[in-house]
């Protein structure tokens, strides 16, 4: 078994991906691999007309309100700025 997934089974991920239209596409999930899996195969409205995507960027957290909270700044505007800065 995984290492995280045996002592951390609540992780949250929180990622970025870069669509095929050129815009970005900021998630959160538990569980990224199936989370991906789903964007590519269209089953996301929000990237099934901007496949193919690809993951830019990902972070891990172990409380899920924080990566929450994370995933909302990240889309605002401040937090657009902070992507484009330092992220991609």
């Amino acid at each position: 078994m995984n290492f995280f997934i045996e002592y951390f089974p609540m992780l949250q991920t929180v990622y970025i991906l870069f669509c095929n239209d050129g815009t970005y596409y900021t998630g959160c999930t538990n569980n990224l691999e199936e989370r991906f899996t789903r964007h590519q195969k269209g089953y996301v409205d929000s990237t099934k007309n901007k496949l193919p995507v690809q993951i830019i960027f990902h972070c891990v957290f172990t409380d899920k309100t924080k990566a929450f909270e994370f995933e909302k700044y990240l889309k605002s505007v401040s937090g657009i700025a902070f992507r484009n800065k330092h992220l991609i």
